[in-house]
């Protein structure tokens, strides 16, 4: 299972090589999450509406090895916009990935830009 893990790693902004069109704003629900399949990678998409941002994070869940962080809850820590498991309700940080309730797991995640109507998703290859 760390294999699965090991293909995901944050992508800083300043690093971005590609710039992969991941659909329309259409396509993303507002205020949840969508997936995208980027070459071996599993990528939500957050369309967070309330606080127009949007945010990109690695789909599989690092405790249960599971892809479905597309399909948890999004919300707020103390103003940190974040993604709660479906599964087990651990919350991540959607700005540097970090796990909100202390435990050691923690996610990757991606830059996102929005030209026209068009969603990008950000990575070094």
């Amino acid at each position: 299972m760390e294999e699965l893990l090991s293909q995901y790693e944050t992508v800083n902004l300043n690093a971005v090589k590609i710039w992969f069109k991941a659909g329309s704003i259409k396509d993303f629900p507002s205020n949840r999450g969508g997936c995208i399949k980027y070459k071996n990678k599993q990528i939500a998409i957050f369309n967070f509406e309330r606080r127009n941002e949007w945010y990109a994070c690695q789909n599989a869940c690092p405790h249960k090895m599971e892809m479905v962080l597309s399909r948890g809850m999004t919300g707020s820590a103390d103003g940190v916009p974040k993604i709660a498991c479906p599964m087990h309700k651990k919350t991540f940080s959607l700005v540097d990935g970090s796990n909100l309730n202390g435990d050691d797991y923690k996610i990757a995640t991606y830059p996102v830009k929005v030209e026209g109507d068009e969603v990008f998703v950000g990575f070094l290859e």
